[in-house]
């Protein structure tokens, strides 16, 4: 038994999730407060070490008034335990937990699991995060599902690993373009459309400026 998944993603029309230079505000306030709704309701937020890089995200529910006890459990894959120390993901505000693979070395995964007692390591893969080993340790921890914010890497990669049950997308009325501008999901990518991921819609919507997209992924 794994979590229940669901990718959620803002993307410009062009599909692009953030520009070349890394710059990522695409949504409106009213998807941002969706968004935050979401985590409330879930009992994680995942998200790939690029991410926590290249964002600092906090990943709580702080878009509107909640309780502390409203934050999900925040999930990073992070292979080479690289999370820097003070990065946002590892404060106070929620739990955290960080996945690495067992060549992450040992003296980084040691910081990280003295950083504090909300912040906690788990070993699931050799070389690299095993996403199917994490999602069944996750599940035997109580996760019962799982908000998955990327990025376009550990998208892809959850996909082809079978492991997204539905996907929510809000495209923002802008297009960015860009060779090297970041897609929903980038990875190695299938060769024949015939073996793309296939989506079934549920419900579409307008919300404010922007419009929301909500796939079930068949399997």
């Amino acid at each position: 038994m794994k979590p229940y998944i669901i990718l959620n993603s803002a993307m410009t029309l062009d599909g692009k999730i953030a520009t070349r230079t890394g710059s990522s505000e695409i949504s409106g306030p009213e998807d941002l407060q969706r968004v935050h709704q979401i985590r409330k309701e879930l009992d994680a937020i995942m998200v790939g070490i690029n991410t926590v890089l290249e964002d600092d995200p906090r990943l709580t529910v702080h878009k509107f008034s909640s309780e502390e006890s409203d934050n999900p459990l925040r999930v990073v894959t992070d292979s080479k335990a690289i999370t820097p120390i003070n990065s946002r993901v590892l404060n106070e505000e929620a739990e955290t937990l960080i996945a690495v693979s067992q060549d992450a070395p040992r003296e980084r995964v040691k910081l990280l699991m003295d950083k504090g007692d909300n912040v906690d390591v788990i070993l699931a893969g050799e070389t690299r995060v095993d996403l199917t080993i994490l999602m069944d340790e996750l599940a035997q921890r109580g996760i019962r599902s799982i908000l998955l914010e990327g990025g376009s890497t550990l998208n892809y990669s959850m996909l082809k690993d079978g492991l997204v049950d539905e996907i929510r997308v809000c495209i923002a009325p802008m297009i960015a373009g860009g060779v090297k501008a970041k897609t929903l999901a980038d990875g190695e990518g299938v060769d024949y459309m015939k073996d793309a991921f296939k989506l079934e819609l549920k419900k579409s919507y307008k919300l404010g400026k922007d419009f929301i997209l909500e796939y079930e992924v068949l399997k």
